[in-house]
C-alpha cells in the first residue's frame, strides 16, 4: 500500500486519470489531495464524483475553490466569469456531492507518516495543536445549521492578523483565509491579498509563510498546494504540491513513503 499526495486538481478530470495511471493507483493505495478540486478546468462534476466514490480511500481538503461551490450551491454567492461549475449545481447528484463536500476538513494530520497537509499552508503564529484547533472550528460550523450564514460571511480580507480576541464570523473568515488564501504574510501574521505570483511578487515587508520563524517547530512534513506560480521551495519540510495543471502545465503525484515524484502534462483549461 502505497499513499499518494496529489496538488490542486482544480477540474481536470483527463489529467487526473493519467496520473493515477502513471502512478499505478490500486485498490490498496491512499490519495492524499490539497484541495481545490474543481474549477477552471472542464471535468470538475468527474473529479467530485470519483473522489467521492473512493471513500476513506481519500483524504482530501477544501480549497478556496472548494468553499466558493459550496457557497455558490448554498445560494450565498454568485458564479465568477472564469467559473466551470455549472455541470455541478445542474447534476443530479448535486445535494450529494455538496453534501460530502461540505463534511471535509481544511487539515489532514497523520502523525504516522510523518505529514500535514491544508490548502494554503499553516501560519507561522500558530503550533501545530493550534492550526488543528482552528480548522475544527470551522468545519464544525461547516457541519452545522450554520453553515448558510457562514458562507454569506466568509467573503472578504479582514481581519488580516491574527488576535486570539478576534471573534464571530470575522474569526472563522481569518481562519479561513489562513488556511486556503494565504502566500506572503508579515512577520506579525499578517496576510497579504495584492500577490499572487511566484517569489519575484514578494511585496515589501512580507514573506513568503513558510519562510518565517515558528516559536514552536511543526514535527511534520508540511504539505500544500494553492500556489501554482511558487515551484518549489527548497526546503525538505515544506513540500508545494500544486504545478499549475489548469495553467497548462503539470499535476504533480508525491509518494509519501519514499517521496518520489510523479507528474503528467497538462492541456490547461483557463480559457474554455
Amino acid at each position: 500500500m502505497a499513499t499518494y499526495a496529489i496538488g490542486d486538481i482544480q477540474g481536470c478530470y483527463d489529467e487526473f486519470m493519467r496520473l493515477l495511471e502513471k502512478i499505478g493507483f490500486t485498490d490498496n493505495d491512499q490519495l492524499w489531495l490539497a484541495g481545490d478540486l474543481v474549477n477552471r478546468g472542464p471535468g470538475s462534476l468527474e473529479v467530485l464524483r470519483f473522489v467521492k466514490a473512493l471513500g476513506t480511500r481519500a483524504h482530501t481538503v477544501l480549497g478556496n475553490h472548494d468553499l466558493h461551490l459550496l457557497a455558490v450551491h448554498h445560494g450565498t454567492a454568485f458564479g465568477k466569469r472564469k467559473d466551470t461549475l455549472t455541470p455541478i449545481l445542474e447534476a443530479p447528484d448535486r445535494h450529494e456531492l455538496m453534501h460530502w463536500l461540505q463534511q471535509q476538513p481544511l487539515l489532514v494530520d497523520s502523525k504516522a507518516l510523518g505529514y500535514v497537509m491544508t490548502h494554503a499552508g499553516i501560519p507561522p503564529l500558530w503550533t501545530l495543536k493550534q492550526a488543528k484547533s482552528r480548522a475544527a472550528e470551522v468545519e464544525q460550523v461547516l457541519r452545522s445549521t450554520l453553515a448558510d450564514e457562514y458562507f454569506r460571511h466568509m467573503y472578504g480580507n479582514q481581519p488580516d492578523t491574527w488576535r486570539e480576541r478576534v471573534e464571530g464570523w470575522d474569526r472563522l473568515r481569518l481562519i479561513t483565509n489562513y488556511l486556503t488564501r494565504m502566500r506572503f504574510v508579515s512577520p506579525s501574521g499578517k496576510l497579504d491579498f495584492s500577490a499572487n505570483g511566484g517569489l519575484e511578487s514578494q511585496p515589501q515587508g512580507y514573506y513568503p509563510w513558510y519562510e518565517l520563524p515558528r516559536e514552536k517547530a511543526i514535527k511534520r512534513v508540511q504539505l500544500f498546494g494553492h500556489w501554482a506560480a511558487l515551484g518549489d521551495t527548497g526546503r525538505d519540510d515544506v513540500i508545494a504540491l500544486d504545478t499549475g495543471c489548469v495553467w497548462g502545465n503539470r499535476l504533480t503525484a508525491i509518494r509519501l513513503e519514499d517521496r518520489v515524484g510523479f507528474s503528467c502534462d497538462c492541456a490547461g483549461h483557463l480559457n474554455i
